[in-house]
């Protein structure tokens, strides 16, 4: 321990500018926020963001008009979603580097090839990523779950 107080050398009136071991979290002093994988990490987050909102709703759109999707759905923890000012997209979440579909399939054709056509419904709004299709649920045409 010092035998210097922590306040000496600071005049009075000033505010004291705490060292970096000091400073807590998100201060302009201490070491930066932590950010979640999923936030925009651009200048323009703006931009970046209406882009999503965007391709989120359209992708969705598109999912849903394939005949042999009942629904999309968000996951057994509803991680499966694109969060956007003012709502919500679930079943569809835009990576940097992959589309997370989710889905809610229904029972007739092979899940292999529902997966395959939804991939190729939304292939050329996916600029370039890999499009992850998961079958969460499998329902009857009178809504009836199967399996």
């Amino acid at each position: 321990m010092s035998a210097v107080p922590e306040s000496a050398g600071a005049e009075s009136g000033r505010r004291r500018v705490p060292t970096p071991g000091q400073a807590g979290r998100g201060s302009p002093e201490g070491p930066p926020p932590e950010r979640d994988a999923g936030m925009v990490r651009q200048g323009h987050a703006g931009v970046e963001e209406a882009e999503h909102a965007v391709s989120a709703r359209r992708i969705a759109d598109r999912v849903l008009s394939c005949p042999d999707v009942a629904a999309l759905s968000r996951g057994p923890f509803g991680v499966v979603a694109t969060h956007l000012p003012g709502g919500l997209v679930p079943g569809v979440a835009i990576r940097d580097d992959a589309i997370e579909v989710e889905i809610v399939a229904r029972y007739g054709r092979p899940l292999p090839e529902v997966a395959e056509l939804v991939r190729d419904a939304i292939g050329d709004l996916a600029a370039g990523r890999r499009v992850d299709v998961t079958i969460a649920d499998v329902v009857t045409d009178d809504g009836g779950r199967k399996g």
